[in-house]
């Protein structure tokens, strides 16, 4: 028994891992299809790990707050939220550079719902409590990449501010 269930352990792995490979290969081809909305939730979880990640400490509340805004954003329960944080945890960790990470998230979010994602993008850079050089430089980035201003960063991130109040 416990061989057997080796095996199909080994096997869910090597699935998760193929289907992360090809979704990063989809989001890094030269001419990248729109995402499909599992797979731009996905890409959007693991932007917002990304950030968290960006300044080389990643805090249980930053975790938290990105499960938060995936069930609040997706209609999630707390497991499901916290499974698709998990895999965004593992996809982050293996995509490629901020730039084209992005790009298809940008693709993948209409804009007018890029300020909300701006919003949890600041939300999650301050969970902790404090801004970080690494994580406003990330976010000056991203911003950018998904055709924000710095007004509108700057608006983000006084929200994001206001709702940890």
């Amino acid at each position: 028994m416990p061989y057997e269930r080796g095996l199909a352990e080994r096997a869910l792995h090597a699935y998760i891992r193929d289907m992360f490979a090809d979704l990063l290969r989809r989001m890094t081809a030269p001419a990248p299809a729109p995402l499909s909305d599992p797979d731009a939730r996905l890409a959007l979880a693991a932007l917002l790990v990304r950030v968290a990640r960006s300044d080389g400490y990643y805090a249980d509340c930053e975790a938290d707050e990105i499960s938060k805004f995936l069930a609040n954003r997706y209609g999630l329960t707390q497991v499901s939220a916290d499974t698709l944080r998990h895999d965004a945890e593992t996809l982050e960790s293996e995509a490629p550079d901020t730039v084209r990470f992005t790009r298809a998230i940008k693709d993948a979010v209409a804009h007018e719902a890029r300020f909300e994602v701006l919003e949890a993008l600041w939300g999650v850079a301050l969970a902790d409590g404090e801004r970080d050089v690494e994580e406003d430089s990330q976010l000056r980035l991203v911003s950018n990449l998904l055709g924000m201003t710095d007004q509108q960063s700057a608006q983000a991130r006084q929200r994001a501010k206001k709702d940890k109040a």
